[in-house]
């Protein structure tokens, strides 16, 4: 079935507008991602950085699709919706294979010092915690990328300078959190 995109097809930044394709993956992640990803946490997350943007939340479908919003705004930041993305050279600690990013949203390997879960469906999806490895799996395997930024984004947004600095803010839309609701 081919969705039609409106509202999630908006312009990001100086990025563009993320393909079909990007969007159709997204969605179907968001459809069957576990709730849990989506609940309250004690953590200053990625629901504290966009409450005044985009709240307040009005349960988990809200939830969700607040989160692929998220998603679909950084990255088109980090990788204009690039899944195979690579190193970025403009960063002087990008000089190993755990902190090299890769992938849409330029996680690297060190980002699974900020929890335990993000260790442990690294080691399951991938069956190493090997920075190399890592990187080549955030390229390919786009289930666990989307995983993993959802739920690194739950334990913080430090990770993301994007994120963190609030520059992903002002291109987050009611609209488009809407249309993901009606899409899911």
């Amino acid at each position: 079935m081919t969705m039609t995109y409106t509202a999630v097809k908006q312009h990001v930044s100086n990025r563009g507008v993320p393909p079909n394709d990007f969007l159709d993956q997204l969605v179907a992640w968001g459809k069957d991602a576990p709730d849990e990803i989506f609940v309250r946490n004690p953590f200053s997350d990625i629901y504290s950085s966009v409450f005044n943007t985009l709240g307040p939340w009005q349960g988990i479908p809200h939830r969700r699709a607040v989160m692929l919003e998220v998603m679909r705004v950084l990255a088109g930041f980090e990788s204009s919706w690039n899944w195979n993305e690579g190193r970025d050279i403009t960063n002087p600690t990008s000089v190993i294979p755990d902190t090299i990013e890769a992938g849409a949203w330029q996680v690297s390997a060190n980002a699974m010092n900020f929890g335990q879960e993000l260790k442990d469906l690294v080691l399951d999806k991938v069956g190493t915690l090997d920075g190399n490895a890592f990187q080549k799996a955030m390229k390919l395997d786009h289930l666990l990328a989307m995983e993993f930024v959802a739920r690194l984004l739950r334990r913080t947004t430090r990770h993301h300078g994007p994120a963190l600095r609030h520059e992903i803010d002002p291109w987050l839309r009611r609209d488009a959190v809407a249309e993901f609701i009606a899409l899911m």
